[in-house]
């Protein structure tokens, strides 16, 4: 643990890094800050009792981190913009100006991020009109007129391109993926609650389940360090070459291939979707259409967490966005050219088309292994609650396994960025000679 945290303590010792430090945890905390500032016209008291009767909501609340038990103005947290990026990255496949988009480079890009922000808005109006409906169902936004309807529906959804600014401002000027620190903050700050609620009704009868769960909990932790640690090595070969009279090249290099490429972006992604059967279901369910009304009650049956359905939609899912996901960041095609440009060759494996099927194929076998390990890692605590009883901790498996990554990615970011450092300090240090 202590070489973990090595990186971002020698981080500070740099001005330029500890700058990056320190606007990154002030962002943060405005964050925090704002997620205590209510919306008018709900009553606090009767939210809170909703949220702990209905996990499902819990759920949404742990990765909103608590905004939504306070109706806070961010609300909907990240949500609408996680699924205005879902979207985009599909029909980035499909429609063929967005997908030349993306190949134009960095100002295709910051095009296809522009046109994320703009699909944003419209989601988080919509979102926030179920929001409205589900409380107004439940009885407890009573006697508001069509005005403060309105004034809540544009105040949840400045909220939310409000902190999805404050993501892109850790993204380009502090330390690591904004969004994802943003998220990785709420969850934090939401799980002492949720152990609180936990230590206050150990039964004596339970303590081994407890200890069960602590079990699971070194296990996951072990687990996620594991699986992000995992690569798969493929041998590269430079060719010899004879430049003036000199022979050059015959390097043996890697090419390593993660178990877990897309990081804990699928199981972002998968919550997003996960959790919108439920609430059409609740949405449905008080229709007065005996149809509607029926498939309400059927989704609100089958998609809340101790359901078979809802866990085999969560693992396909996750499994399916890994793959997904996968396939975005990482080109079998470009990372070929690029290794038959440098003069190198895969041993045993024809340059060009040849070297792209070939880490296509092991890509796809590797990716199997982190798809399917992301996928239990999800329904596992679903399952374990089933089995203990206790349903306070449901959330510890895909929380947990958020904290790690993120936590192992920024340490990562930070190790590189001290390499970097260190290697223009050397450079400076050579041209001053």
């Amino acid at each position: 643990m202590a070489d973990l945290f090595a990186p971002i303590i020698n981080a500070f010792k740099i001005a330029e890094l500890r700058k990056k430090i320190i606007f990154t945890a002030a962002i943060i905390v405005i964050s925090r800050l704002v997620a205590h500032i209510p919306v008018g016209g709900v009553d606090l008291n009767q939210l809170r009792a909703l949220f702990a009767s209905n996990q499902l909501l819990g759920l949404l609340d742990i990765f909103s981190g608590g905004t939504l038990v306070n109706f806070s103005i961010i609300s909907l947290g990240l949500n609408p913009y996680i699924n205005a990026s879902i979207i985009m990255q599909l029909l980035t496949m499909i429609v063929p100006k967005l997908e030349a988009l993306s190949k134009e480079g960095e100002m295709g890009r910051q095009i296809i991020t522009q046109y994320t922000r703009y699909l944003t808005v419209p989601l988080s109006l919509v979102q926030s009109i179920g929001m409205v409906t589900l409380l107004k169902n439940q009885g407890i936004l009573n006697s508001i007129s069509p005005l403060q309807v309105f004034s809540i529906m544009v105040g949840m959804t400045a909220g939310t391109i409000f902190l999805m600014w404050l993501g892109e401002l850790i993204t380009e000027n502090g330390i690591g993926n904004g969004i994802s620190l943003l998220i990785f903050a709420g969850i934090v700050t939401r799980l002492p609650v949720v152990l609180t609620q936990t230590v206050t009704v150990v039964d004596q009868t339970q303590i081994i389940n407890y200890l069960i769960f602590l079990g699971l909990f070194v296990l996951v932790v072990a687990g996620v360090v594991y699986v992000n640690e995992g690569r798969r090595q493929i041998a590269v070969e430079y060719a010899r070459r004879f430049i003036g009279g000199r022979e050059t090249g015959g390097n043996k290099t890697y090419l390593p291939l993660r178990v877990n490429q897309a990081g804990v972006i699928p199981i972002i992604f998968a919550i997003s979707l996960v959790l919108i059967p439920s609430f059409l279901g609740g949405f449905l369910s008080s229709a007065n259409q005996p149809q509607l009304s029926f498939l309400g009650h059927w989704l609100n049956a089958n998609f809340s967490p101790q359901g078979l359905i809802y866990n085999l939609v969560y693992f396909g899912l996750v499994v399916g966005f890994t793959y997904f996901y996968t396939a975005v960041i990482f080109n079998p095609t470009k990372i070929a050219d690029e290794v038959k440009k440098s003069g190198a060759f895969i041993p045993g494996i024809r340059p060009g088309s040849a070297t792209a099927a070939y880490l296509n194929y092991i890509l796809v076998r590797v990716t199997l292994a982190g798809a399917i390990f992301l996928g239990l890692i999800a329904i596992l605590p679903s399952l374990a609650s089933q089995v203990t009883g206790i349903t306070t901790l449901i959330l510890g498996g895909t929380g947990l396994l958020i904290v790690v990554s993120v936590i192992m990615d920024t340490a990562k970011l930070f190790e590189s960025k001290l390499v970097e450092r260190s290697y223009e300090v050397f450079l400076s240090r050579g041209n001053s000679r």
